[in-house]
């Protein structure tokens, strides 16, 4: 049984039955995109807002600040682990309280051209080698579950759900939170259905917004891609200090389930066939993703490598990796750790503690993903996502003519939508290979 999908026919059964029950508090844009339209959470944008007018919080700030460099520096020195992770959490949560809103504002407008930069040059860079080098990988995926995405494990349908749904929230919320500091009025917020995917809004002023300077607009527009940056780099400390460590003492690592294996790269030619658990790589463990991410890190192009799988031991030539020709690559995909729990765990608390501390980790893992890969993704200089928001701001600002500004926006918004659509192209012919296969079926039982 195919429990991801049993738990999408149950949970968008429910979504429709909602939908229905409540169809006059829908907005339906566009036929696919329905906005559920509440006041909820705009007190708490309007409270953290003038989190500066309270200064205990900003003392507090400096403290946890301070607190975190002493016992960061003391943790590295003496290799101390816990203060080491108190240490980290003290100095991020600091520099939260302790650096003023608007200041924060500024920072996340230069991080979100930096990181615009960023995303279009290895846009453009990935799809030049999608498109000229044999079987790279696209530069851009549908992170969804079901889809293999080269180099991640896969997506179950809850930690999609919850994981894509947190990721809008913070976003939005964010958006919501710098607008109100700029005494920008909220008109709405709530959740956003585009398609089956579940997000949240939130829905300021427009007018009110045009009205404020440059500045103020870029930090409104930056301020939810940059605090996805930020959420990352938090749920990073948490995966790296708390659930990768306790997942670390509950499971033990047997090897990596690899469920892809290129076509027409080094593994493939080999005779490797998905699935497979490897075991060794030259000789080193891959017990656990960090020993394999290292084994396979360390490989150049035409190493000999020797890779020990659950079917046997196979020899081969490491190939040129796509995203970088001086490092090698075997050719696998779609990977998860193949592990089991401590038998001592098991006869201590039974196997619910594990199969808990194992969801929870993985769900930690894609708030990670998620944050960094739809925070950049927004920054990208396209139609009327953030990023293509900041990017005509910029323009009026440099140019003082809007006819021009936008025609430079047009055509930045046209070429990375150009480059998106080549690298989902694979994506959207299996989709339809997919959907036309009882069709074929049918044809040839005729």
């Amino acid at each position: 049984m195919n429990l991801d999908l049993l738990f999408a026919i149950i949970f968008y059964s429910l979504i429709l039955v909602l939908f229905f029950k409540y169809r006059s508090r829908f907005e339906v844009q566009g036929k696919i995109v329905a906005l559920f339209k509440t006041q909820l959470g705009i007190k708490w944008m309007e409270s953290i807002s003038k989190k500066d007018e309270q200064k205990w919080l900003v003392v507090l700030g400096y403290i946890l600040l301070i607190a975190g460099l002493i016992l960061g520096v003391f943790g590295f020195v003496a290799n101390h682990q816990l203060w080491l992770i108190v240490g980290s959490f003290s100095l991020f949560f600091g520099l939260l309280l302790a650096i003023p809103l608007n200041l924060w504002g500024h920072i996340g407008t230069t991080i979100g051209f930096i990181g615009m930069a960023v995303i279009l040059f290895l846009l453009v860079k990935g799809t030049i080698t999608m498109l000229f080098v044999a079987d790279a990988p696209p530069a851009v995926a549908p992170v969804l579950p079901g889809v293999s995405v080269p180099g991640l494990p896969n997506l179950s349908f809850w930690h999609w759900i919850v994981a894509i749904f947190l990721v809008a929230t913070v976003h939005e919320f964010s958006h919501g939170i710098w607008a109100r500091l700029y005494k920008i009025k909220i008109k709405s917020s709530g959740f956003l259905f585009f398609g089956p995917i579940l997000g949240a809004f939130v829905e300021p002023e427009e007018k009110e917004l045009n009205k404020k300077s440059k500045p103020k607009q870029l930090a409104v527009f930056a301020a939810g891609p940059f605090s996805n940056i930020i959420f990352g780099i938090f749920f990073l400390l948490i995966m790296n200090f708390i659930t990768g460590p306790l997942y670390g003492n509950v499971y033990e690592g047997t090897g990596i389930n690899i469920q892809t294996i290129i076509e027409n790269q080094p593994a493939a030619q080999a005779g490797l066939v998905a699935p497979i658990i490897i075991y060794e790589i030259n000789g080193q463990k891959t017990t656990d993703a960090v020993q394999f991410l290292n084994a396979t890190a360390s490989l150049k192009p035409n190493d000999k490598v020797k890779v020990v799988t659950d079917k046997g031991s196979y020899d081969l030539v490491a190939g040129k990796n796509p995203d970088n020709e001086s490092r090698g690559f075997i050719g696998v995909a779609d990977f998860t750790l193949k592990a089991a729990p401590k038998t001592a765990i098991i006869e201590k608390y039974g196997s619910f503690l594990p199969s808990a501390v194992e969801w929870i980790n993985m769900l930690v893992f894609w708030l990670v993903v998620m944050n960094f890969g739809i925070g950049l993704f927004n920054l990208l200089p396209l139609g009327p996502i953030d990023g293509g928001r900041m990017f005509l701001t910029a323009m009026l600002g440099i140019f003082k003519n809007e006819t021009k500004a936008k025609k430079i926006w047009g055509f930045m918004s046209f070429f990375c939508l150009m480059l998106i659509f080549i690298n989902l192209a694979p994506y959207l012919w299996k989709l339809l290979l997919f959907i036309l296969k009882p069709f074929t079926l049918l044809l040839t039982l005729l």
